[in-house]
């Protein structure tokens, strides 16, 4: 295995550390969601907590990493340093606290956490109740007719990661109102019960969080698909979380993420310049890229490779700071509600 060290030092042979040089200042969003303490065999591709700590080595050494709002500051008065990158988590779970600050601290690195109120203190979203479903329950297979879907198979776990990818799209997209229906509904067919209640973090987290020198910011109250809800809807979501918020942490909560975060599929226009009314200073999106001057304030790209592999990972990362390859690494990228 590869130390950090000898990564950065493969990384700057194949250009990361100059490629600024050629593209002009440019700013990489990461993305990330949960960090987990051991691998997961339903996920075997999402992040445990001994990968997250080699990647944060890489990083550490090879960029610039600022705090959001920072870097926002730096791409609209044309400041941005060389390799500047951000570290951004979405949702709000308790393994942000638990495993992913300890990690952020050790590398003097900070992050931004983009936290759905909603499910603070015990609550538990949508995609998770689906995912502990279909993992705990005793069955082999079950009839999902009744969800809209065919029989899945689930003897194995590479059949119970195929059912959730099959059952989390056809819940997405519901209204907030509609999905604890569809949600008692497939715990009964999957006969699961009980689930898990701590997987998101407590408001005394997210205050730990602030504290600790990591930025928060708003991902709306219940996670809906804001393109649709009415105008009305989406404004309350939007200023609803961030009031919330700001009350945890005693402090303005100045940034936004759009959830699931895709435009025109998951957000809109609209959307942007509620954000801008609402009185964000930026708001990021789900959309692959990375931002320069003239950037959309309110429509930030994040990108983050998925590799095994942390020399690979730091690969796709310098490619997509120039554009090459771009459709390939971003065709890797984690795919579980934002």
């Amino acid at each position: 295995m590869r130390s950090a060290g000898s990564l950065v030092g493969a990384a700057s042979r194949i250009g990361l550390h100059g490629v600024d040089v050629l593209s002009g200042p440019r700013l990489s969003i990461l993305i990330f969601h949960r960090i987990l303490q051991a691998p997961d065999p339903l996920f075997p591709l999402e992040l445990d907590v001994t990968r997250f700590d080699r990647l944060m080595g890489v990083v550490a050494a090879g960029f610039n990493v600022l705090a959001l709002a920072d870097a926002v500051r730096r791409i609209e008065n044309n400041t941005l340093p060389g390799r500047a990158l951000c570290i951004t988590f979405d949702d709000g779970y308790a393994d942000n606290h638990d495993l992913a600050l300890p990690v952020l601290l050790r590398h003097g690195l900070t992050a931004c956490f983009f936290i759905a109120t909603g499910f603070l203190d015990g609550g538990r979203m949508f995609n998770d109740t689906v995912i502990e479903a279909v993992r705990r329950s005793p069955l082999d297979q079950v009839d999902l007719t009744e969800m809209g879907l065919d029989r899945a198979a689930l003897t194995t776990p590479a059949q119970r990661s195929a059912a959730i990818g099959r059952l989390l799209p056809s819940i997405k997209y519901l209204r907030p109102e509609q999905r604890p229906q569809m949600l008692e509904r497939l715990v009964r067919l999957l006969r699961s019960a009980p689930l898990p209640d701590d997987l998101m973090m407590t408001a005394a987290q997210v205050g730990a969080m602030h504290r600790a020198g990591m930025e928060i910011g708003a991902h709306t109250v219940n996670h809906p698909i804001l393109a649709l809800l009415d105008v009305e809807e989406a404004e309350r979501e939007m200023a609803a979380s961030r009031d919330e918020l700001e009350q945890i942490i005693d402090a303005p909560v100045t940034l936004f993420a759009y959830p699931n975060g895709q435009p025109d599929r998951d957000y809109d226009a609209r959307h942007a310049l509620l954000a801008r009314r609402l009185g964000y200073a930026a708001a990021v999106t789900t959309a692959p890229g990375v931002a320069g001057p003239g950037a959309d304030r309110y429509q930030l790209p994040r990108y983050t490779p998925w590799n095994p592999s942390p020399w690979l990972w730091a690969t796709k990362i310098a490619a997509s700071r120039t554009g090459r390859q771009f459709a390939t690494a971003a065709a890797s990228s984690q795919t579980e509600p934002n």
